[in-house]
């Protein structure tokens, strides 16, 4: 799988990273070998999109594709860690918070996976808070 593959699955709404076959170690990212044993032997794995908010940041001051898409001091937006049901960690935006607020979001707060399109070619990997 490579991050074509990986965006691919995106734009499905699926998220699908790998698991190694040689000691079980899983990782929703795009890995070409284990991050724990180092093994190359590894195959797909799709996660169920559901999960939990470790920690988060809101943003401000905006990188210009964020400031067009309306994003700025007056409307900061949500990144945060996942930390999917099946035990790894993946960074994400977070939907369904008021960032302007960020002592209204809590972490453990349950999530799921909630794909935008930016455009036809490039899928956002995103999480709808759900607390």
């Amino acid at each position: 799988m490579d991050s074509a593959d990986f965006f691919e699955n995106l734009k499905e709404n699926k998220l699908v990273g790998v698991q190694c076959n040689v000691c079980g170690e899983l990782s929703a990212e795009i890995r070409y070998f284990c991050s724990a044993c180092q093994g190359a032997d590894l195959s797909e794995k799709e996660f169920s999109g559901k999960g939990k908010l470790s920690t988060f940041t809101c943003i401000s001051i905006v990188p210009t594709r964020m400031a067009e898409e309306g994003f700025g001091r007056d409307k900061p937006y949500c990144s945060g860690i996942v930390t999917l049901d099946e035990g790894p960690r993946i960074s994400a935006r977070i939907l369904n918070v008021d960032a302007s607020l960020p002592e209204t979001i809590e972490t453990g707060q349950d999530l799921e996976l909630d794909v935008q399109l930016r455009d036809s070619e490039r899928p956002i990997l995103a999480f709808k808070y759900l607390g």
